[in-house]
C-alpha cells in the first residue's frame, strides 16, 4: 500500500533479483516527469535454494526471498503488493526472427495502393514474427523490436502512422524454460505479491546501467554474477544477441579454495581481501596468512600467487562471453565496447585486464540516475534489482509473460480441444 501523502504523479515498483550468491529486493519511486529514480529501500538475503537458475530447496528459497523482501519494505515504510522477478540460468536462449505482412488491399485495383500503418498491423508483424516452433517446455519470455522495415525504408523503430504496402519487424525473442519461470513465480507468489513480469537479468541489469549512446552505437552488457554470466549485445538501439554462461565469480573462489585448500567462505573473503584480476598489480613481497587447518602447521602465500590463479578464471571467462559477443549479428565493431556488471565485476582491477583481453573500451556498469538511499547500493551487485525495479518503465519488451496464466492458459486449450473432439 502506498503512503497516501505521496504525489500521485509518481509511482512506486518492486524489483527481485533471485541470484545464486544473494538474493537482492528494491523498491524505487518513479517520476515519468522528471525521468528520475529515487531508491526507496534495499534488501539483500544469503542465497542457497537456487543454484544456476535451478531451485535446488524450494523452502529455504522462500524464506531468503522473503527476508529480502521484508528488509526492503522496512526500509521504505511500503507494503508490496506486486513486483518484477529476475530470471536467469543456462536454459535461457535467444534468437533473431522476422515477420512481414502485407498493408491493407488493393481495393479491386491490380495497382498496389498504399496504406496508413496503425498499432494493428504493428500487432499482427510480431505476432507472426514470435510465431516460431518451440518445444512443448518452453515459452517466450521477451518479444523485443529491433526494428521496423516499409518496403523498401529500413531501421524504423516506430511506424505506425507511416504510409506503405509491406510491414516487415525484426525481433529479438528470449525463450525460457517454462518449468524453471513457473517455479521461480510460484516461489514469489507464496510471499503473499503478485509476480507482474518474469525478466531477464541481464536485460534488467543493462536498463539500470546503459545510456542511449552506448545501445545505439554498440555495446555488450556483461553481469557476472557467482555461477553464472548474462550476456546482452545492443547495437543501432536494438538487442541484436542474448546469452547466458553457466560460469561465474563463484569458479574463481572454487579454484582458491582447491589451490590453498581452504573452506569456500574463506576462499570468499581471501579472494575479497587480496585477489587482483591483474597478477602483474599485485606484489610478490606481500604475504598473508592462510588460516591453519585442523592443527596444521601455519602457512603465508603471496598475493601475486592468489592472483595468478584468479586471472587465469577471468581470461577464461572473458574469452567465453567474447564467443558470444561475437555471434551477434553486427559487422561494426562495438564502439562503447564492453560494460561489466553484476557481483563479479567488483574483483580489483577488473577493467584493465578485460581491456587488453578483449581489445575494446571496458566500463564498470553501476546503477545509473538514481538518488535517495543509494548510498547503500550504489554498487554493481545491485544493478540488475534496480533495473528490475524499473522494468515496467522500459516500453520495449512486448510480451507480457506470467508463466502461471501461461500454463493456466495452455490446460485451458487442451480441456477445450478434447471436449470438442468428443
Amino acid at each position: 500500500m502506498i503512503r497516501p501523502n505521496r504525489n500521485q504523479d509518481k509511482y512506486i515498483q518492486t524489483g527481485l533479483d533471485v541470484g545464486s550468491d544473494k538474493i537482492c529486493c528494491a523498491i524505487v519511486e518513479i517520476d515519468p516527469n522528471a525521468d528520475t529514480i529515487k531508491l526507496l529501500g534495499i534488501g539483500t538475503s544469503p542465497a542457497t535454494g537456487i543454484k544456476k537458475g535451478s531451485i535446488t530447496h524450494r523452502d529455504q528459497l522462500i524464506d531468503e526471498m522473503d527476508h529480502a523482501l521484508q528488509e526492503a519494505q522496512l526500509m521504505a515504510d511500503i507494503t508490496v503488493q506486486s513486483l518484477s522477478l529476475g530470471i536467469s540460468g543456462d536454459h535461457i536462449r535467444g534468437i533473431n526472427t522476422q515477420g512481414a505482412i502485407a498493408i491493407g488491399g488493393n481495393n479491386g485495383s491490380n495497382v498496389p495502393v498504399q496504406h496508413e500503418i496503425t498499432n494493428s498491423d504493428v500487432n499482427s508483424v510480431l505476432e507472426l514474427a514470435k510465431a516460431i516452433s518451440l518445444p512443448v517446455d518452453r515459452d517466450i519470455l521477451h518479444v523485443l523490436p529491433q526494428e521496423f522495415v516499409i518496403d523498401t525504408m529500413d531501421s524504423i523503430k516506430d511506424p505506425v502512422g507511416l504510409t506503405g504496402r509491406r510491414l516487415e519487424a525484426r525481433v529479438h525473442l528470449i525463450t525460457v524454460a517454462t518449468t524453471a519461470a513457473t517455479n521461480l513465480a510460484s516461489c514469489a507468489e507464496e510471499l503473499g505479491v503478485t509476480v507482474d513480469c518474469i525478466v531477464y537479468q541481464g536485460l534488467a541489469s543493462s536498463v539500470a546501467t546503459l545510456v542511449e549512446d552506448e545501445k545505439n552505437l554498440g555495446v555488450a552488457c556483461v553481469d557476472i554474477g557467482a555461477t553464472t554470466t548474462d550476456i546482452v549485445v545492443y547495437f543501432d538501439g536494438g538487442i541484436r544477441h542474448t546469452a547466458t554462461l553457466g560460469i561465474g565469480a563463484a569458479s574463481i573462489t572454487n579454484d582458491i579454495a582447491v589451490m590453498l585448500q581452504v573452506g569456500i567462505d574463506e576462499a570468499e573473503k581471501i579472494k575479497k581481501t587480496y585477489g587482483s584480476a591483474k597478477a602483474s598489480m599485485s606484489s610478490p613481497d606481500l604475504d598473508f596468512e592462510l588460516p591453519a587447518q585442523n592443527g596444521g602447521l601455519k602457512r603465508k602465500v603471496s598475493e601475486h600467487e592468489l592472483s595468478r590463479y584468479v586471472e587465469a578464471r577471468m581470461v577464461e571467462i572473458l574469452q567465453l562471453v567474447m564467443r558470444e559477443v561475437s555471434r551477434a549479428d553486427i559487422k561494426e565493431k562495438l564502439t562503447y565496447g564492453m560494460v561489466i556488471t553484476g557481483g563479479g565485476s567488483e574483483l580489483k582491477n577488473l577493467p584493465g585486464l578485460a581491456q587488453e583481453t578483449i581489445n575494446m573500451p571496458v566500463r564498470i556498469g553501476k546503477p545509473n540516475n538514481v538518488s535517495g538511499a543509494i548510498d547503500v547500493a550504489s554498487g554493481p551487485s545491485y544493478a540488475s534489482a534496480i533495473g528490475l525495479a524499473q522494468w515496467k518503465n522500459f516500453g520495449e519488451d512486448l510480451n507480457k509473460f506470467k508463466p502461471v496464466e501461461s500454463l493456466r492458459g495452455t490446460l485451458d486449450k487442451v480441456k477445450k480441444l478434447i471436449k470438442e473432439f468428443f
